[in-house]
């Protein structure tokens, strides 16, 4: 399974090192007393390309957390996920099925805005995101996504998946208290190895891995990249049946 993940990783970043070399370099600008590199242009393309690079660093990372056993913290890292590729397919939606509404400028204005008005005063001039709430974002995504299903179910459904990994992120007793068990019963803290979490983790792992597959197809349509998309659904395909799942053809 592992070797499965590797290959889906790579898969991903080819498609990604396409999409990001079709866009204008960033540009070195200064921040401080140094110097940060930044796009020019702010539009949903230069976003999309962000969020992918999180949701395929973030997998790469999981992936790490769970070699090692530190399934917690690699379920943490799903919630980061979770949400990036949600925000990948809001972006893309309002190019491939709709249109730029006041809601995607708002979350774009909020994903480009700088953290501090003046980097030489972070304390005096902090700036607050206005960040679009995620309940506004999943309900958009059923809304588009949800025509043949109720969506406030698929919101209601989304929202919980949420929630529980946000129990990782907060420490609730529950979620902690994963880590307990063995012969003798003690703490995990060095990780979860040779316990049944691994197998469990693994497996879930896959949903990721596969959803930021399709995340970079959607992108593909995004950039109008005709043969990443047919060559990303086909490498789904076959990682679908290397794990015995066979799910709706894309649309193409």
């Amino acid at each position: 399974m592992y070797q499965l993940y590797v290959e889906m990783l790579e898969v991903m970043d080819a498609a990604f090192q396409d999409f990001a070399a079709a866009l204008p370099k960033p540009v070195r600008v200064k921040h401080g007393p140094g110097w940060v590199f930044r796009f020019k242009d702010r539009d949903i393309h230069h976003a999309v390309v962000l969020k992918l690079a999180l949701v395929q660093s973030t997998l790469r990372a999981a992936l790490v957390l769970l070699e090692h056993g530190h399934t917690p913290q690699q379920a943490m890292l799903q919630r980061v996920i979770d949400e990036a590729n949600e925000d990948i397919l809001f972006l893309v939606y309002a190019v491939t099925h709709d249109t730029v509404t006041p809601l995607h400028q708002r979350y774009l204005d909020a994903f480009w805005a700088e953290e501090f008005g003046d980097a030489n005063d972070p304390t005096g001039t902090h700036q607050s995101r206005d960040m679009v709430p995620r309940q506004k974002i999943r309900a958009y995504l059923a809304k588009i996504e949800g025509k043949d299903l109720d969506p406030s179910r698929a919101v209601q459904v989304t929202k919980v998946l949420s929630q529980t990994y946000s129990g990782f992120i907060h420490g609730a007793s529950a979620h902690i208290m994963e880590t307990y068990g063995g012969m003798p019963l003690h703490f995990h803290t060095r990780g979860m190895l040779n316990t049944p979490r691994i197998t469990e983790y693994a497996n879930d792992l896959w949903n990721y891995m596969y959803r930021g597959l399709c995340s970079h197809a959607f992108a593909a349509k995004l950039f109008g990249a005709q043969e990443h998309f047919d060559q990303l659904v086909a490498h789904s395909k076959r990682f679908e049946a290397a794990m015995g799942k066979q799910y709706g053809q894309a649309k193409t």
